[in-house]
């Protein structure tokens, strides 16, 4: 198994290379047209991992691979919402921003990774942890459906905040760039921007890691899954940023897909959920939202 985690790995550094090092060498706007293609690449090669998974280990984990997968895409396309409102308030440049996304979701797979074995690990040793994350994607669930508009403050980020105390900022972008030297070495604004998405993203990983461990505790699904859906965040954000407003009713699709995985944890030792029945009705709601949004477009 150790040496499907390794083979695994190796072929995310080797996409993230070719992203970086070949295809987006120099910052630039993505087109909307590329960004489909890329989109499409990265759900392709889910679903080609899907089959490899169950000619390799059968139905059941194929299934939980793709639910997991199902989940944290529809998750994270809600987060994009975020990140382009991070990147308005920076006014960051649609240059700019191809790099910022690679680095923050860089740093992504790695909390991903820790949060991933932690979270297997407690479950694991505490079954009653099971409980309290249910409890807590019911909660987010609820927060997320009355939850009108998104809203960024961050001033009021710690880490931020913590951040300037001790280390001088430059006041302007410089280039793409995260750090200049001046009288010593300045950070720019754009390293600003990259560190708020991160710590962003941990407020995401605290809904979706939970999310996909009331589907599965393999970790090796629980993992890959997340990688996948993140590996394609970028290009779907380049993809869907003119079309955020079209979704309006998403959130509320995800509210409600956060509560059933909430409540199917809290009632896993009771009654157990198949995760076909799971994925049927994940995959139903989000349709749903995403259908109800086109018929009836959001008035100004």
């Amino acid at each position: 198994m150790l040496l499907f985690w390794v083979l695994f790995n190796l072929f995310v550094v080797l996409m993230l290379a070719l992203d970086l090092g070949v295809f987006h060498r120099r910052a630039r706007t993505v087109s909307f047209r590329e960004a489909l293609a890329w989109s499409g690449l990265w759900i392709g090669l889910a679903a080609a991992f899907t089959l490899l998974l169950f000619y390799w280990r059968g139905r059941i984990p194929a299934m939980e691979f793709a639910t997991g997968y199902v989940i944290e895409l529809s998750l994270s396309v809600d987060n994009l919402f975020v990140f382009l409102l991070i990147f308005r308030y920076f006014k960051v440049s649609n240059e700019d921003q191809h790099k910022v996304l690679f680095w923050g979701i860089l740093g992504a797979l790695v909390m991903r990774a820790v949060f991933i074995l932690l979270g297997v690990g407690l479950i694991n040793k505490f079954h009653w942890i099971t409980y309290f994350f249910g409890a807590l994607l019911v909660y987010s669930g609820v927060k997320l459906f009355r939850q009108q508009e998104a809203e960024i403050h961050p001033e009021k980020n710690p880490v931020l905040r913590l951040f300037r105390r001790f280390v001088p900022v430059t006041k302007e972008y410089e280039d793409g760039k995260f750090f200049v030297r001046r009288r010593g070495l300045y950070a720019t604004p754009l390293l600003i921007v990259l560190l708020v998405v991160e710590t962003t993203d941990v407020i995401f990983a605290a809904d979706s890691i939970p999310a996909i461990l009331a589907i599965t505790l393999d970790a090796f699904i629980v993992y890959t899954s997340n990688v996948f859906a993140i590996l394609g965040l970028r290009s779907m954000y380049f993809a869907l940023a003119g079309m955020m407003e079209l979704f309006h009713y998403l959130h509320y699709g995800l509210s409600l897909v956060l509560i059933f995985v909430g409540g199917k944890m809290l009632v896993a030792h009771y009654l157990e959920i198949p995760t076909e029945v799971a994925l049927g009705v994940v995959a139903l709601i989000l349709s749903a939202s995403v259908i109800a949004s086109v018929l009836k477009p959001k008035t100004a």
